[in-house]
């Protein structure tokens, strides 16, 4: 329980004592350092949004122990870049359209595509270039299930953009269930403890229209079918989306970019542990800190900081943090993450390995699970600058997804003929098993956990959205501002308040 004793000025500076029990004192002023660990999408935003909230005065050290970016990477083929991490933006995600937009990058538009859904013998759905052909098929295949899952996504977006009203006015959430509570009540909370395929069963689609045509899906964009969670499974639909954009030069830009604005100090290195240390305060009393000790280039080194942020996995085999000394322990996470293997192709796909008859104009094929397929998907891709050549020589560069690395003879099974092989090898989301328990986001009193909502759904967008709440998180909790935190009936209370 704490009691407020007064408020003193130092030079310009506000400060209020807080007496704790046992006696403990300690200074309740803004806090001077702040470190981010991990400089993804989710820990550049979060240097972004922590300035912004916590002032020009606070040194902010975010570290990374790879390249800027994290899972936003693209690799180099034939002289061009192009995206091997995440590729695709929604229209409405608003906080990556604010970044390009404050950061004064470009929008580009990815290239059209004509699909085709195979099973592993014959396409159960094929495109055309012709619209009014496409919606016969669709009807004719499908029925409306087409037309009602555009609605039941709009459904789950119009409840999702809560998000962005709640942020405008500051509130933030101490868990991720209590977020997407408040965004969809029980049925955003429902969808993770069901399967994609048990959520679109109850609400009336066909077996037949969620094998050929959700499942694909799933496996395009995480790896996985029809028994993710259902959330995650709204999120890779709403992928589905028209109107879906990129960043002109890589979507890596933008966490630069934001490193950049927030003028924060970015520090080349591997944290290896955080522990709690009590530090003597000049004025008399203590302070609790966290001592971060990692090694870079110059060797191992410490520092001391008022609040942690943790934006990188904390799974067991992928981090390297020790907690030291907490109580109760702080541990890294059982659940693992789901391996996809891009292989970037310059060649000519085999037509005849799929049974398309040429001219073959398909220029993206989806699959549906079948056991003896070796990938989830394969595309032709275009390179993340609109002027560089889409196809050098001609012949275009082809993106394969696959659950493992493609052998020999499956590349020339898939290609008639190839110049030029890249494979990049990614845990690149969560394997998703409903039902879902979320890791925590508070960790300890100033720590907290950036990536426990890509365990609800794995986006660029969800990771901006995490950065901001705990942005606002730590700074509510900081100041004692608990009227700001985990507060229900929100869209109610801000519709009377206007």
């Amino acid at each position: 329980m704490q009691t407020w004793l007064g408020v003193l000025f130092a030079g310009s500076a506000f400060i209020v004592c807080v007496l704790h029990a046992g006696d403990t004192e300690e200074l309740r002023f803004p806090p001077s350092r702040i470190a981010v660990i991990g400089a993804g999408i989710g820990g550049s935003s979060a240097a972004y949004f922590l300035r912004h909230k916590y002032g020009k005065h606070i040194q902010i050290d975010v570290f990374e122990k790879g390249e800027v970016g994290g899972r936003l990477a693209t690799v180099d083929m034939e002289g061009a870049q192009y995206e091997a991490g995440g590729a695709v933006i929604h229209p409405l995600n608003l906080h990556m359209k604010t970044f390009v937009k404050e950061l004064g990058l470009h929008v580009r538009s990815p290239t059209s595509s004509i699909v085709g859904i195979y099973n592993g013998d014959d396409f159960v759905f094929q495109e055309s270039n012709w619209f009014l052909i496409n919606i016969i098929k669709m009807l004719w295949y499908y029925g409306l299930n087409f037309i009602r899952m555009y609605m039941w996504v709009e459904d789950m977006l119009d409840k999702f953009m809560r998000i962005y009203r709640y942020q405008t006015f500051e509130y933030s959430f101490s868990s991720t269930e209590s977020l997407l509570h408040a965004l969809g009540g029980n049925d955003f909370i429902t969808k993770l403890n069901m399967t994609i395929d048990e959520n679109m069963q109850k609400a009336g689609f066909s077996q037949k229209f969620i094998d050929e045509i959700v499942g694909p899906a799933m496996r395009v964009n995480y790896g996985q079918g029809v028994k993710i969670n259902g959330f995650v499974g709204s999120v890779s639909l709403a992928g589905t989306d028209s109107g879906l954009w990129a960043i002109e030069g890589g979507n890596k830009l933008v966490c630069s970019g934001l490193i950049y604005a927030s003028k924060a100090q970015l520090i080349k290195g591997i944290v290896t542990s955080v522990e709690e240390k009590i530090r003597p305060m000049k004025s008399g009393g203590t302070v609790k800190l966290y001592e971060l000790s990692y090694e870079t280039s110059a060797g191992s080194q410490l520092g001391l900081y008022d609040i942690v942020i943790i934006a990188t996995p904390l799974n067991r085999g992928l981090s390297e943090i020790t907690f030291l000394g907490f109580d109760p322990p702080i541990e890294t996470f059982s659940k693992h993450y789901q391996q996809t293997v891009a292989t970037f192709v310059h060649g000519r796909i085999n037509t005849s390995f799929f049974g398309c008859a040429k001219p073959c104009e398909l220029s993206e094929v989806l699959t549906t699970s079948n056991p003896k397929l070796f990938f989830s998907s394969i595309g032709a891709v275009a390179p993340v600058k609109e002027t560089e050549s889409p196809y050098p020589g001609g012949l275009k560069i082809w993106k394969v997804f696959s659950p493992q690395p493609l052998t020999k003879d499956q590349l020339n099974l898939l290609f008639e003929s190839h110049h030029a092989v890249k494979v990049k090898t990614w845990l690149a989301y969560p394997h998703y098993d409903p039902p879902e328990k979320m890791p925590p986001i508070i960790l300890h009193d100033r720590i907290y956990y950036l990536n426990s909502i890509e365990w609800a759904a794995s986006a660029m967008e969800m990771s901006a959205i995490s950065a901001k709440n705990i942005a606002l998180l730590s700074h509510h909790r900081w100041y004692g501002k608990n009227e700001q935190i985990d507060q229900e009936d929100l869209t109610e209370r801000l519709k009377s308040e206007l």
